[in-house]
């Protein structure tokens, strides 16, 4: 009997079975989708949007009396950086201004000099930050546009000095602060919790538990205690530091102060028991970051943490406006620079309050002791 010849081994196709089968873990994993490909795509949407047809806003009011027949309020109008804002009353619109909510108000009143003449003061207070400067650039390109439409003709439009009441100012730590806080608490309790009680249930912790006689709610409470004090605690040590380094405002003081940790322990309720409700559903550890991410990511962009809301296209605005952060962070922002109290803020605390309704109804549903 002829012996058999050497058997070669084909590295190529070796080669090749080793790329199908780690082509076929990438697509196995949905992280790997979500990342490379539904991530940027999100964002390439988002940002896309970003000031595309229209920059930052300027919020302003028209003083009681002006003319809104002149040809220039038509062009203030129709100009897409400039949004017209009505009050019923001038106490409302004094409150808006002191609150930093109005760029500032506009009096135009009609001149005999030409057919078109105009005699336009602009009036604004410190509170209303840097968008002062950005706002008379606009005045003044829309000056020169109505001059231009009227060539040959005397000065159409007389633009006086702004006038600018001192008053509490609007710093930049006053917007960015309350952010960070809610993105702090956002990723870390999120986190947190979930990785906590994945692990307490996968390395049979929870089930040593149930041989004892204490109760599973006493399990999630003293959790939840420790998780909340170390959240309030790092939410106090970043309101000091803005407050005594970075200048940032707490209206009313210490009763500010105090209204925003019990704000923040509501949104932290909140979160904790969308952690619990992750970690549920998560079937391996490594799927917890994608299920985070998922929840956290749109809101951390659409929720004003980083940069106002008003810089998106309208549609993005209705979206965010059902997120729990964008709520939280507004109601921060009234509380600490505006001094409105926690009644105040009755919209913002509602929404989050429905929220944490439907999350813990969803986690009574679904957790996972075992």
């Amino acid at each position: 009997m002829a012996a058999n010849g050497p058997v070669t081994y084909s590295q190529s196709r070796a080669m090749l079975a080793i790329i199908k089968a780690s082509f076929q873990a990438i697509l196995a994993n949905p992280s790997a989708l979500v990342f490379s490909i539904a991530f940027p795509i999100l964002f390439v949407i988002i940002f896309g949007a970003f000031r595309q047809d229209k920059g930052v806003q300027y919020s302003i009011a028209i003083q009681q009396g002006s003319d809104t027949t002149h040809p220039f309020y038509q062009a203030l109008v129709k100009n897409p950086f400039i949004k017209i804002i009505r009050y019923p009353d001038s106490v409302s619109l004094r409150q808006a201004l002191l609150r930093g909510r109005l760029t500032g108000v506009l009096q135009i009143r009609s001149t005999a000099t030409a057919p078109h003449g105009a005699v336009v003061q602009f009036t604004t207070t410190t509170a209303s930050g840097n968008s002062t400067g950005g706002f008379l650039q606009q005045l003044d390109y829309l000056v020169l546009q109505q001059e231009a439409a009227q060539a040959g003709q005397v000065k159409l439009i007389q633009l006086l000095p702004p006038q600018i009441e001192e008053v509490r100012p609007y710093r930049p730590i006053d917007f960015i602060l309350p952010g960070q806080i809610g993105f702090s608490i956002l990723f870390s309790t999120l986190f947190g919790i979930a990785f906590t009680f994945y692990g307490l249930r996968e390395q049979l912790v929870l089930k040593r538990f149930f041989a004892t006689p204490i109760r599973r709610i006493n399990i999630l409470i003293g959790i939840g205690i420790s998780r909340l004090f170390f959240q309030l605690v790092s939410v106090s040590v970043l309101i000091a530091f803005g407050h005594w380094v970075m200048g940032f405002t707490l209206h009313s003081g210490l009763l500010t102060f105090c209204s925003i940790l019990l704000l923040t322990a509501l949104m932290l309720f909140l979160l904790m028991g969308a952690g619990l409700l992750i970690s549920s559903i998560a079937k391996v550890d490594s799927s917890i970051p994608l299920l985070i991410n998922l929840f956290a990511l749109p809101q951390l962009i659409l929720s004003g943490t980083f940069f106002p809301v008003d810089v998106f296209p309208r549609w993005i605005q209705q979206i965010s406006a059902v997120l729990p952060l964008r709520h939280f962070n507004d109601a921060l922002r009234k509380i600490s620079f505006e001094g409105e109290s926690l009644f105040s803020c009755g919209t913002e605390i509602g929404l989050l309050l429905g929220w944490t309704a439907f999350i813990y109804f969803l986690t009574n549903r679904l957790i996972r002791w075992e």
